[in-house]
């Protein structure tokens, strides 16, 4: 009985294979690794995952990383209080308000001086009123 072949790839098929060969020449050395390179960090929010992705193209290779931040920490436990200044607020607060009242218990000189000029007496009451002034300040 005959065979029939409906196609070349039938036919080949149906030749018995040979035996197999001795292996060929050694080929010639492929390119160099040359570099990696890191194309680019990107950070992600706290809870993603972390992915790298790489490209060769024959010479380098390229990465491509993201990488999700940490979660932010609770806060800490307060420290302890520092020595205490010199002064304390309080202590400036009342020197403060004190100051501005000095002068507050002296009267005014609303009576003009009658005499043009001045008397002597008017004059010491001008002196007077000046060192009553002076000693509001010095307190």
């Amino acid at each position: 009985m005959r065979a029939q072949f409906t196609g070349l790839k039938d036919l080949i098929d149906a030749v018995p294979a040979g035996p197999q060969g001795d292996p060929g020449p050694e080929g010639p050395q492929g390119p160099p690794f040359a570099c990696a390179i890191v194309d680019g960090v990107t950070t992600l929010d706290p809870g993603n995952a972390a992915t790298v992705s790489l490209d060769f193209d024959g010479t380098d290779v390229d990465f491509s990383f993201r990488i999700p931040r940490g979660s932010d920490g609770s806060d800490g436990a307060a420290g302890a209080d520092g020595p205490p200044g010199d002064v304390s607020a309080a202590d400036l607060a009342a020197a403060i308000d004190g100051t501005s009242a000095n002068s507050n218990a002296v009267a005014t000189l609303d009576t003009p001086f009658a005499d043009d000029p001045p008397t002597l007496a008017d004059l010491e009451t001008l002196r007077a009123k000046l060192n009553e002034m002076i000693n509001a300040l010095r307190r």
